[in-house]
């Protein structure tokens, strides 16, 4: 790490030690600068990328947490940025950085986080998901492994916009963050100087909920002045086209367990006679929503703000893909009665996101089994509060003829009651939306079109869940500018960069530091 990061310093911080003036840029003209830096650059840019990758970054992995954030310290002050670790008891610290430039009326603050999804090493094609792999495209499209060039950092254009970097986190969120950086390489190696002061907060826990976030943010209030926020997390539209979005999901997770005989039975002796947990469940999470999708829990869509003139007509816009999407995805029929996927993520859903009981496949075993759970997970949009979401789901598994408890059941309360639950609430946070005809909204659009395409996709919120509501509350604007690939099999195994998305998202960042103005 200390080679590289010693190679970016020589090559950035002349550059800002000039602080020369070169023209006043439009987003395509700092675009194709990027870019031309980038062709030369290629190697060093990947192999910054590809060290980082290396770092396991599970979030409730504290040591190789905090390793992370160290390495994120070198790689910030390499370009000249204050840096700062905000520390949280137990867990990777909050990275803050700031980058102050003569030339800036304004300061623009960069969320991304840097820790990652659970890994099973088992699922992944290659076996090591913090190995990171070059294949020569998606896996599920043929993509085979080669090595990485081997030609030093002169030789221009050496990789491929197709090929991809396996790796966890490769997506969700390093990527972004490299992005970034070599994009404020690219400018000073240009004489471009920054249009905004910068600022970075790059966090440990997204992934685990946030527990700390607000908490730590609020004790260093001081240094969080800025007139814009912009959150990096999440993959481009669907089309594949640029995106940006002005709103995203709350979310909450809530575990459920239904209780059958206090030890697993035999099914040739017991069956039809010792209530089965695993059918029990079954027939409760069906009663949950209706055929088409619909959540049949009551006053579950009551409390939604309704949609702004400017988002409903950004939604009207929208790229019409679903019929791409369900031959990709092998779907013949979509929940939702013909409503098209961007309505529907518009709306609260609730998703079961895992189930278990007993065993399956060649661990099966004829057995009543004493206990089956499920994790599920609800998407909270504008308007709705995380514990009365949660509360409507506990009282409905209440009316469904459940004694519910919020502890493992009593083996007196399993006796007295003939369906127990646990249901606990694991916490979550409400959803956040920016209005869409503000100034600085209209600003970040133009800028966006203007490096990567009058196509660029306009969002009022997307269906994933950041943390957003937090800065909200600290009273900060903000607005999503995402720019991994849709298919980049983010939190699950196998999670994949495509590199023409990575290039691109460089230059959309360099436009934004060096041309937003509002």
């Amino acid at each position: 790490m200390k080679k590289i990061v010693g190679a970016i310093a020589a090559l950035v911080l002349p550059c800002l030690a000039q602080g020369q003036k070169t023209w006043p840029p439009k987003p395509a003209q700092l675009a194709q600068a990027v870019r031309e830096y980038r062709l030369e650059n290629e190697d060093r840019i990947v192999r910054e990328l590809s060290e980082f990758l290396a770092l396991p970054n599970v979030a409730t992995d504290a040591p190789n947490i905090q390793k992370n954030a160290a390495h994120l310290m070198e790689m910030l002050e390499a370009r000249g940025i204050e840096t700062h670790l905000l520390p949280i008891t137990g867990r990777g610290p909050v990275v803050f950085g700031k980058l102050i430039s003569a030339e800036a009326k304004r300061t623009v603050i960069f969320y991304a986080h840097y820790d990652g999804q659970p890994v099973d090493p088992a699922a992944w094609t290659d076996g090591a998901p913090f190995e990171p792999v070059l294949r020569s495209a998606a896996i599920e499209a043929g993509g085979k492994r080669i090595p990485f060039p081997t030609n030093g950092a002169n030789t221009r254009g050496a990789y491929n916009d197709d090929w991809r970097i396996y790796a966890r986190s490769s997506s969700d969120d390093k990527s972004p963050i490299v992005a970034l950086l070599a994009a404020l390489d690219a400018l000073r190696a240009k004489g471009i100087p920054l249009a905004v002061n910068l600022k970075v907060i790059l966090e440990g826990e997204e992934e685990a909920g946030s527990p700390n976030l607000q908490k730590t943010l609020e004790l260093h209030k001081n240094l969080l002045g800025a007139d814009l926020l912009i959150t990096a997390d999440g993959p481009v539209h669907q089309s594949g086209r640029p995106l940006v979005f002005f709103g995203n999901r709350g979310d909450i997770g809530i575990e459920v367990t239904v209780y059958g005989p206090v030890r697993a039975l035999h099914s040739g002796h017991y069956g039809n006679w010792a209530p089965n947990p695993a059918m029990e469940l079954s027939r409760l999470l069906a009663s949950m929503k209706d055929e088409d999708g619909r959540v049949l829990i009551p006053g579950y869509y009551d409390d939604v703000t309704a949609l702004g003139e400017a988002e409903k007509k950004a939604l009207a816009e929208m790229p019409e893909n679903d019929a791409d999407l369900k031959r990709e995805l092998g779907i013949a029929k979509p929940e939702g009665r013909g409503k098209k996927l961007v309505e529907l993520i518009m709306e609260p859903s609730l998703n079961v996101r895992g189930l278990r009981s007993a065993y399956v496949g060649s661990q099966a075993q004829n057995v009543v089994p004493e206990k089956a759970e499920a994790s599920l997970e609800a998407r909270l949009v504008k308007g709705e509060d995380p514990k009365k979401k949660f509360e409507q789901i506990a009282s409905f598994i209440e009316k469904q003829g459940f004694f519910v408890v919020d502890h493992e059941a009593t083996l007196e309360e399993r006796r007295a009651h003939a369906r127990v639950a646990k249901v606990i609430y694991e916490g979550g946070y409400r959803a956040s939306r920016t209005p869409m005809d503000l100034p600085v909204s209209k600003a970040v659009v133009e800028v966006v079109r203007g490096a990567a395409g009058r196509d660029t996709v306009i969002m009022p919120s997307t269906g994933g869940s950041v943390p957003m509501y937090i800065f909200e509350d600290l009273g900060l604007q903000w607005i999503g500018v995402p720019i991994v690939n849709y298919d980049n099999h983010q939190h699950s195994s196998d999670e994949n960069l495509r590199l023409g998305h990575f290039w691109r998202g460089m230059e959309i960042y360099g436009a934004i530091l060096a041309a937003l103005n509002w």
